[in-house]
């Protein structure tokens, strides 16, 4: 999303002289202004590391909006992003930091929606057949419910920021299969975990496509490195509960923030 602005300049042709064109010049592109909204994904949980001043939004150093903004030319920064938000939080305490000005808005939203952390709680303590229908209940909200909140939620955004590029998050996959250190968490548990995020992916790729927004799918990137791998960029069952099954600080220096480049540059 860098924007070169190039210019040309002819001098003047004169009825004795032939037209000289000056050589092109680059300008560097314009700083950005942006804004890091969404939930506990995009707030940095799972990095062990939090601002002070956060409080319970738990946002972090660590977390892929500030390692963007690290690494970028950056007029200013509203990280708002928030644990435990859902979309009803965004559209209430998150969009008064938008603006005609802002140049880039990151969201990453939905799983609370859906219910993620009740889901991962049912797959961690029940059953095999427990756990499918909990993914099942939340891929029927993921279907049926979602849709609308998200069409509402990146109406809000397009509205609060007419100018922005706004890329939308998506979700990783949480595991990866065979050998693992968790009592009880099978390959059918962890399988079925895979499937509702990418039934999730689905859904919020299909709603960011139909609001004229950039989907920035993230499961590739975590790819092999899921709950019960040898190199873990996600937390398994944590201390505190809230760091479980959220990516840690390779997750979002790996994962993360080489998805969000490959839009932005």
């Amino acid at each position: 999303m860098r924007h070169l602005r190039h210019f040309a300049g002819a001098a003047a042709a004169t009825a004795l002289a032939t037209t000289a064109l000056a050589t092109p010049v680059f300008a560097e592109s314009a700083a950005e202004n942006y804004a890091a909204l969404g939930d506990s994904y995009a707030s940095g949980v799972g990095t062990r590391e939090y601002f002070d001043d956060s409080g319970d939004c738990l946002r972090s150093p660590r977390a892929y909006p500030q390692l963007w903004v690290d690494s970028h030319d950056v007029a200013s920064f509203a990280f708002v992003a928030c644990s435990g938000a859902v979309t009803d939080d965004v559209n209430a305490n998150q969009l008064d930091q938008l603006g005609a000005d802002t140049t880039l808005v990151t969201i990453s939203i939905g799983g609370n929606d859906i219910g993620f952390a009740d889901v991962i709680q049912r797959c961690l303590l029940g059953t095999d057949s427990t756990c499918d229908s909990a993914v099942d209940e939340a891929s029927a909200k993921a279907q049926d419910e979602l849709p609308g909140k998200l069409d509402t939620t990146y109406a809000n955004i397009r509205q609060a920021a007419p100018n922005a590029e706004v890329v939308v998050i998506g979700y990783p996959r949480l595991n990866e299969l065979g050998d693992c250190g968790i009592p009880g968490f099978t390959d059918a548990k962890r399988q079925r975990l895979n499937e509702g995020a990418d039934e999730l992916a689905g859904v919020i790729s299909d709603r960011a496509g139909a609001a004229g927004f950039t989907y920035a799918d993230t499961r590739d990137a975590f790819a092999g490195h899921g709950v019960c791998s040898s190199d873990e960029w996600i937390n398994g069952p944590s201390n505190p509960l809230v760091e479980s099954f959220h990516p840690d600080i390779d997750g979002h220096a790996q994962a993360y923030l080489p998805t969000l480049n490959a839009v932005t540059g």
